[in-house]
């Protein structure tokens, strides 16, 4: 069974304003930009403690994302801030022209991603950003899923050179990864080990796996839990060792099945070790407004959703 437990829910975008604040210390390069959005993207200490290296672009996110292109020819690190939909969809050709193609060092910061968001309905919620980011060429994408892992993974990609698409969100979630653990970009982490199918998730969802897990425990089923913080580069190692031993595999997201954590995953099944696959993710749809555990539970986000899953992926074995 896992070792982990929840320590207290806090919200991750929190995390990553912590971690830019230490990254303002001890990082000179670091620099801090931001669409109108400071709050939420809890910004602020950075601001306090650091006021010449923060720039306030306004509603502005195109702008945004040319100015950060352009502040790291002069070997600063910039880190943009703003909702996971105006950091993806709203900025596409930004993203692509001044920055991927250009191979500029953005760390792109996008908080309230996904249903999660809640109440702002589903022209906030962006639930295909992954899809987006991964296709770019060499742009890496983070996942993170509680507050330790989201301030760790801030301070990693401050050392990573290249793009990156950092992803977390607003609502409170169980806070259960140890503070010190680290982060490895690329690297998965096994939560829990078993042997008769492989749970995978990312972000919030990870812990909806470890609770699924216990579930299925007490059916005598032994399920192993895998946290995939890092959608790309995918650590196949870590998954294809693990269903060599389980036969058989679920995906959790909170996002689109299509473009995915879990379409990743399939064509490294597809071509690498061929085993019956099935998906927890938003079904090709829009979300709406709601309270986050609402629409979790209309979405099918959840630990019972992940439980249904494993029954009907063994079916198939």
């Amino acid at each position: 069974m896992s070792t982990y437990t929840n320590q207290g829910n806090k919200d991750t975008r929190s995390g990553f304003g912590v971690g830019l604040a230490e990254l303002g210390r001890t990082n000179p390069n670091v620099v801090a930009l931001c669409a109108d959005l400071i709050g939420s993207l809890k910004m602020q200490t950075f601001i306090d403690e650091n006021p010449d290296r923060f720039f306030q672009v306004g509603i502005a996110e195109a702008n945004m994302m040319g100015i950060a292109a352009g502040l790291t020819i002069g070997g600063k690190i910039p880190f943009t801030g703003t909702f996971a939909n105006f950091s993806t969809g709203r900025v596409y050709d930004q993203i692509r022209q001044s920055i991927a193609y250009s191979d500029k060092n953005v760390k792109i910061c996008a908080s309230h991603a996904g249903v999660t968001l809640g109440e702002d309905g589903a022209t906030h919620q962006i639930l295909e950003d992954i899809g987006l980011m991964k296709m770019l060429p060499g742009m890496t994408v983070i996942n993170p899923c509680d507050f330790n892992q989201t301030k760790a993974a801030t301070l990693a990609i401050a050392e990573h050179q290249g793009p990156v698409y950092l992803r977390f969100g607003r609502p409170s979630v169980p806070n259960f990864t140890p503070e010190d653990l680290g982060f490895e970009i690329g690297k998965g982490i096994l939560l829990q080990p078993g042997r008769d199918v492989t749970l995978v998730a990312t972000g919030h969802l990870v812990w909806e796996a470890l609770e699924a897990a216990k579930e299925l425990a007490t059916e005598g089923i032994s399920a192993e839990v895998i946290n995939i913080h890092t959608i790309k580069p995918l650590d196949d190692e870590i998954i294809l060792n693990s269903v060599q031993k389980t036969g058989c595999l679920v995906s959790a997201e909170e996002h689109n099945y299509l473009g995915g954590m879990g379409e990743s995953i399939a064509r490294l099944l597809a071509t690498k070790n061929p085993c019956p696959m099935e998906f927890v993710a938003t079904q090709d749809t829009f979300g709406e407004s709601g309270t986050p555990a609402q629409l979790m539970e209309k979405y099918g986000l959840n630990k019972n959703a992940i439980v249904q899953k494993v029954h009907a992926v063994r079916k198939r074995i």
